[in-house]
């Protein structure tokens, strides 16, 4: 009789474990669901979408910024062989008048000055040419050295100027657009006060 009891009484217990658990798993299963806010949500991807603008934004800008300085470096530089080339042409016009003897320029007839006219024009128009595309002349004549644009040939004692100072040009030199094209050969003073140092760039 007292087993029989404990064992309906076990088998109640049990039942009632299993309805709460019933009970309560029912419960959870009925409990609503919270669903996300969709303000929030809406702000969230505005948010994405607008940071992706400004990142795509700023891209767009360097690759403006980086094509506009390209085509400009194109137009600039493009040329720059063909005018080195050319530079060594007006070098030698430059070198046959120089080689004339002044005495040859006033006794010669005029079909010998004419020729030499003519090579002159030819000298100077080859140099404006060249100049309307962006080349400058360097006149670096009592300028500071600069190893930027100039190359030293040689030294010359002078102690009334300072020291390293352009005081001699050997050969012209040129630049396009901001590089140099061909640096200037010069000679440089020796001797002289020490030179201050600026920073300022040689004009072209």
């Amino acid at each position: 009789m007292t087993d029989e009891t404990n064992k309906h009484g076990a088998e109640a217990d049990a039942a009632e474990v299993a309805a709460a658990y019933a009970e309560a798993a029912a419960e959870q299963v009925d409990a609503p669901v919270a669903e996300p806010d969709p303000l929030e949500l809406a702000r969230a991807e505005a948010a994405d979408l607008r940071d992706r603008y400004l990142r795509l934004a700023a891209e767009m800008d360097n690759l403006r910024r980086r094509t506009a300085r390209d085509v400009k470096d194109a137009k600039s530089y493009s040329i720059a062989g063909f005018a080195r080339d050319m530079l060594a042409v007006s070098d030698n016009l430059a070198r046959a008048l120089e080689a004339i003897p002044a005495e040859a320029r006033e006794a010669g007839d005029a079909g010998f000055n004419a020729l030499i006219e003519g090579v002159e024009m030819t000298e100077r128009a080859m140099l404006s040419a060249l100049e309307r595309h962006g080349m400058q002349k360097l006149d670096p004549i009592g300028q500071r050295f600069d190893p930027n644009f100039h190359q030293a040939m040689f030294e010359v004692p002078n102690t009334e100027v300072p020291n390293n100072t352009v005081v001699q040009v050997v050969q012209a030199g040129y630049t396009i657009g901001e590089r140099v094209l061909r640096p200037a050969m010069v000679g440089v003073s020796k001797g002289g006060p020490k030179a201050v140092v600026t920073e300022e760039t040689p004009e072209a």
